[in-house]
């Protein structure tokens, strides 16, 4: 077992899927911080399951498995999926949350139509294309290593450099709004970020699990501070550890999904945060309410000495009284 361990980890294409999947987890706890912030954890989802029918139209289109492609479909599919929810939510009484359902359901509904016709097809390059559904990093090529990594620091870098803007308009756009910010650009802007760090998750985590990928870590990072700059650090650390760890288990161990097994080392990561984080980790909570209830018992015991001492330096007084 360590041999096979040593062996995979010393390979040259293993190291840049390594690298690879490390860069998404980054892109997807960044980007993730703000989803999460702006109360859009199931937007993820969505467009997620969205993106299924995007990838397989653009295999019939083309015939060849290209992630470029994939990523082109998945994002125009997403964006469709955005605006099938802004209308629902606009010209109808249907909240945002059961439009985020219709959508979903409709949409991934399609793309399993869509993949069983695939499959049946009796095209030879349709193989392997079902590991989009729980995600396989072991099968990304060089290129795709490449692309994923340079569209993952592409949204690293925009969340920097407009990080003062997307703090604004996340917390309190009506200010935002009020300072001059194109307060609705921001917002679209976010959006298609958050279409291609699902997009590009697909490859390494699939379908089904991207979301998590993108929520996860920020919400285990939100344990550890207050302070926005900080957490969105956190959650990019949480998720490139994911990754790492995800595609590690999975290379070395047969007949693991590379999806399902990221994701559980991110809900591990957040146990820990639960946990263990200062302030607000159950540990954390549970030595301020041992200490709390301590003072208080110091307290009381310390008015009961007080009282003890005034009773018998009265006595004391009496007395003394008394003799006199």
């Amino acid at each position: 077992m360590l041999l096979t361990f040593v062996n995979w980890i010393t390979d040259p294409n293993m190291q840049w899927i390594l690298m690879g999947s490390l860069l998404l987890g980054l892109g997807s706890g960044v980007i993730g911080s703000f989803t999460f912030l702006r109360k859009q954890s199931l937007l993820g989802d969505a467009l997620a399951h969205a993106a299924l029918p995007g990838i397989c139209i653009s295999f019939m289109l083309s015939g060849v498995k290209s992630i470029g492609l994939f990523m082109l479909g998945a994002i125009v599919s997403g964006m469709l999926a955005t605006f099938g929810i802004h209308a629902i939510t606009r010209y109808s009484r249907i909240k945002q949350d059961a439009a985020l359902g219709i959508v979903l359901s409709v949409f991934f509904g399609i793309g399993v139509v869509m993949m069983t016709k695939i499959q049946h097809s009796g095209n030879g390059n349709q193989s392997g294309l079902d590991k989009y559904m729980f995600g396989q990093a072991a099968s990304m090529m060089l290129s795709d290593v490449y692309l994923v990594g340079i569209v993952s620091l592409i949204l690293v870098a925009v969340c920097t450099l407009l990080f003062k803007e997307f703090k604004l308009v996340s917390f309190d756009p009506g200010f935002a709004r009020g300072m001059g910010l194109k307060v609705g650009l921001f917002d679209q802007l976010l959006l298609l970020m958050t279409v291609i760090a699902v997009v590009v998750g697909i490859q390494a985590v699939g379908v089904v699990l991207v979301a998590a990928l993108l929520i996860t870590p920020a919400v285990a990072a939100r344990y550890w501070t207050d302070a926005l700059g900080v957490m969105i650090v956190l959650s990019g650390v949480f998720g490139a550890l994911s990754g790492v760890t995800g595609t590690l288990i999975s290379g070395t161990l047969s007949n693991l999904p590379t999806g399902p097994v990221t994701v559980l080392a991110a809900t591990s990561l957040f146990l820990v945060s639960v946990i263990f984080a200062p302030g607000r980790g159950l540990l954390s909570k549970l030595l301020r309410r041992i200490r709390q209830r301590n003072e208080v018992r110091r307290g009381f015991e310390t008015v009961a000495l007080d009282g003890e001492r005034a009773v018998i330096s009265n006595r004391a007084h009496t007395a003394e009284r008394s003799g006199d």
